[in-house]
């Protein structure tokens, strides 16, 4: 992966694109989890919801949308990336913008069964908060909530 990846604010043209990020991704990423959604339901979804109503930031090589992120208050709700691109530090660039937007903290949610994105936020200084047994996710699927209590509560008890 040689490219320059460039890190923006996701347009209306983005939601197809960065739909397709998210199918991919689940796809490879969580074969064992039963996708709650069909394609055209998370491309209306995308289109009609996350890009136009959410903070949706997407990150491009060249031009082509390689990864998506939606911020929704202090809530991360949504990170996924090519799954080409996984393994290239794109993730940690997203969660880095993620803790610019968000200094105060934020939290998220995801599976139990994905033990990558597990290992991959607890190396980004998110903490275990509560698990479930996924009674309040359309997949139905155990899911694991993970906080980062912000740069400055981080920094006070560093201090204290």
């Amino acid at each position: 992966m040689h490219s320059e990846i460039a890190l923006r604010r996701a347009a209306a043209a983005d939601a197809l694109p960065a739909a397709d990020v998210w199918l991919r991704f689940f796809a490879a990423a969580l074969p064992s989890v039963r996708c709650a959604h069909d394609e055209d339901d998370v491309k209306d979804w995308f289109t009609r919801v996350l890009v136009p109503q959410y903070e949706t930031w997407v990150a491009t090589a060249d031009t082509a949308v390689v990864g998506v992120l939606v911020l929704s208050g202090p809530e991360l709700k949504q990170l996924y990336l090519a799954p080409e691109w996984r393994g290239h530090g794109l993730g940690d660039q997203f969660i880095s913008q993620a803790k610019e937007q968000r200094p105060d903290g934020l939290s998220l949610w995801t599976f139990q069964v994905n033990g990558a994105a597990r290992r991959f936020y607890e190396r980004q200084g998110f903490t275990e908060a509560e698990r479930t047994d996924g009674s309040r996710n359309d997949e139905r699927e155990p899911d694991v909530r993970y906080v980062w209590p912000g740069r400055e509560e981080k920094e006070r008890t560093a201090a204290a």
